[in-house]
């Protein structure tokens, strides 16, 4: 996920889109059509910036079908997964299914996993570790409530979900990991953190990441921030030095506000 030039790593950004439980098959293949045609009208150049999809699991062999079909430099990946790999878990998809329909990524510890689903870090743990064993890349979502926003503490709280979920694993493991900093109180509210506020917790992620394991697996990471991301605020969060790209929402289900952000670096001119 990274490309090496002169010895140093140089990360890619990735744009990752989040459609949550929106957009039936039909209404998902119409929106990836939508955005694949935006992008390649703005000759959007993809070995620049990486583009991934979260589609719903009824839409994932839709989505398959369509990249595939049309050769389509989009990745896709899915919203969850189980920490186990087969058996008596009804409703639960295995990252051995996910891997059959070619995904790259899956969101693990979503913040609505962990508050409507009560997920904990060992449960959370567990589905990184399952990932892996699918061949998938695991994009790991931490952050904090606005509580502990307030409280002062978001930097600590965000850290100790990282170290409790990602305990155990290999910095071989590790390099290939993206995290996703979710700031609970910022998404879908219209609040958006500021880019400095993006920075510092992706800064202190880095650092957390190179004392537990070292500062080339660290600096191998890449870091997304999440939370109400736009076409008129992506580019100044992605200025920031740590920040590698973002987890985007609502604004994903438009296609032209997504390509708005995919090709963010068009305004890092103006901005």
């Amino acid at each position: 996920m990274t490309q090496s030039k002169n010895g140093e790593f140089v990360r890619r950004p990735l744009i990752a889109g989040n459609w949550k439980m929106n957009m039936d098959h039909v209404q998902g293949i119409t929106l990836l059509q939508k955005l694949a045609w935006t992008l390649d009208d703005a000759n959007h150049d993809h070995n620049r910036v990486e583009v991934a999809v979260f589609p719903p699991f009824t839409d994932l062999r839709g989505v398959q079908t369509l990249v595939a079909g049309d050769d389509l430099d989009v990745v896709y990946g899915g919203q969850d997964l189980s920490q186990h790999d087969s058996g008596a878990y009804t409703g639960d998809i295995s990252g051995q299914f996910l891997n059959k329909l070619g995904c790259r990524y899956v969101l693990v510890g979503h913040s609505e996993r962990r508050s409507v689903h009560q997920e904990s870090d060992e449960t959370l743990r567990a589905k990184v570790e399952a990932a892996y064993r699918h061949d998938l890349v695991p994009v790991l979502c931490v952050g904090e409530g606005l509580e502990i926003r307030q409280a002062g503490t978001h930097v600590e709280h965000t850290l100790e979900q990282l170290r409790a979920d990602v305990d155990g694993l290999d910095a071989e493991k590790v390099a290939t990991l993206v995290v996703a900093y979710e700031p609970v109180w910022a998404i879908g509210t219209g609040e958006v953190a500021g880019p400095e506020d993006a920075q510092e917790m992706c800064a202190a992620i880095r650092a957390e990441l190179t004392k537990l394991y070292d500062a080339d697996t660290a600096e191998k990471v890449r870091l997304l921030y999440g939370g109400s991301v736009k076409g008129q605020n992506a580019a100044a969060i992605l200025r920031e030095r740590d920040v590698d790209g973002v987890l985007v929402g609502g604004a994903s289900l438009d296609a032209g506000e997504f390509a708005s952000i995919v090709r963010f670096e068009n305004h890092l001119v103006t901005d």
